[in-house]
């Protein structure tokens, strides 16, 4: 896309606001919309943005978005052009090689436990625990994983109480250890649980991804730039409900899940080419807004198998090179609804294998080596070398599951090798990630939103 690509986006997004608006399902947010600025659409709940307001909203969205972690990281700081971050996926079942099942709290500590292990992992997301009643599952699930790592943490929101209960778990620890998000339910429509999480949350600069998520053929014009026209429009309209409940509130921009419609199979596709572009839109227009922005990286494959490696490395490769700020989809398959702890290492693996290929190489006279293959000489040998031992991991790219030994050394399918890595970094994953003051606190908030929302 070009600036002027964007430009005529914004453009058309802007008149979609301006002429036909968006429903906002929530009283409250109507009544602060208009006070705003903002004007009576053709619906009761209907409300339309001019200009000038969408454009003064924008403004007041900071450049950047700080993500904090309890372990070495720190912070990662997010702005339109940051390198890529990846995070795991949110799902609601768990694929153990043998069987799909639901998805529990103790799946949830193990997939935490193992992101420890992880080196491009750094953020995990919430999941719907079947063990858990549903209007409790976004602060348990925030509980559970802070128990079993120490990386940032994506809520999945269920309730607007269970929006206060993170609210009150967000004092437990310094910085932005967990952010939020909602999307969209198009088309130009935000549910009344979306914008109750947005009021709910207002006011503790809780870092939020603002999500469009049309479907070109479904809930957008089957043209992708129509599609991207409707997408752009909800998400500038959650960022300005955004900034007017909380002004200067950290928003990440994602246009990153839209899909495309399979008009044979009458299925929601995730991990075709229309999606990298899609990405590659969210990207481009975040710049276009000076906001880092979001995408996914999905599978319509059900097992660890070739369909999720040509889809899902094509992702990571097409979001990583197309600068996507952060890059959530590790671990997932069957269309995000499924985890696969073996498919999170070998995500893992694919994501270094990207990354060593976007560093490229350095052409200067200490990487050509001149004096070294003088010294060689002609039918030498550059493996006893100093300098080989010195800094070949610098220049090489090694595996920690793909087969480079041949026939003989692997015995095992890929799938089979990812999944024995996965038990045997959670089996070695022994430290404490949160001290018993810190627990006794998170599941203090846990249990009174338990006992109020059982009421």
């Amino acid at each position: 896309m070009t600036p002027a690509d964007c430009q005529q986006l914004h453009e058309i997004s802007l008149r979609i606001l301006e002429e036909i608006g968006v429903r906002l399902e929530h009283d409250r947010i109507v009544e602060r919309m208009l006070k705003a600025g903002a004007r009576p659409g053709a619906g009761s709940y209907d409300i339309r943005f001019p200009r000038e307001m969408v454009q003064e909203q924008l403004a007041c969205a900071p450049r950047a978005v700080e993500l904090a972690d309890r372990g070495r990281s720190g912070v990662t700081r997010l702005t339109q052009n940051s390198p890529s971050v990846y995070w795991t996926s949110p799902a609601m079942y768990f694929w153990t090689g043998a069987e799909r099942r639901a998805l529990t709290s103790d799946d949830l500590g193990n997939i935490a436990r193992l992101c420890e292990g992880l080196e491009q992992v750094q953020g995990i997301m919430g999941a719907a625990l079947a063990d858990v009643p549903p209007p409790c599952r976004d602060f348990t699930g925030l509980r559970v994983i802070a128990e079993n790592s120490r990386k940032h943490i994506r809520v999945l929101c269920f309730t607007p109480p269970g929006m206060e209960a993170l609210k009150e778990m967000k004092a437990v620890f310094p910085g932005n250890w967990f952010s939020i998000g909602f999307t969209a339910h198009g088309p130009l429509r935000w549910t009344n649980l979306a914008l109750d999480i947005f009021l709910k949350s207002a006011g503790a600069g809780i870092p939020t991804t603002i999500n469009g998520e049309p479907m070109a053929g479904v809930t957008g014009p089957v043209s992708l730039a129509g599609t991207l026209a409707i997408g752009n429009a909800e998400i500038l309209s959650g960022i300005v409900v955004n900034q007017v409940l909380e002004p200067g509130r950290p928003v990440i921009y994602n246009l990153g899940l839209a899909h495309v419609f399979d008009m044979k199979h009458a299925t929601a596709v995730t991990g075709g080419p229309e999606n990298a572009l899609f990405a590659k839109a969210s990207a481009e227009l975040g710049r276009f807004y000076g906001l880092p922005s979001s995408s996914w990286v999905s599978t319509e494959a059900l097992f660890e198998d070739e369909q999720a490696a040509l889809e899902k490395m094509f992702g990571f490769h097409t979001h990583t090179a197309n600068g996507v700020s952060l890059v959530w989809g590790m671990g997932q398959l069957e269309s995000e609804m499924t985890i696969s702890l073996g498919q999170l290492v070998i995500d893992n693996e694919m994501i270094g294998y990207v990354k060593r290929y976007e560093r490229g190489f350095t052409v200067d006279p200490a990487n050509l080596q001149y004096d070294l293959i003088r010294a060689t000489g002609i039918s030498g040998s550059f493996l006893e070398a100093e300098h080989t031992l010195a800094s070949f991991r610098e220049h090489l790219f090694e595996p920690r599951v793909l087969n480079r030994g041949g026939r003989g050394a692997c015995a095992e399918t890929l799938a089979e090798v990812a999944r024995r890595q996965a038990a045997a970094i959670i089996a070695a994953d022994q430290e404490t990630k949160i001290d018993a003051a810190e627990l006794a606190e998170l599941r203090r908030i846990e249990q009174k939103y338990r006992e109020l929302l059982a009421k």
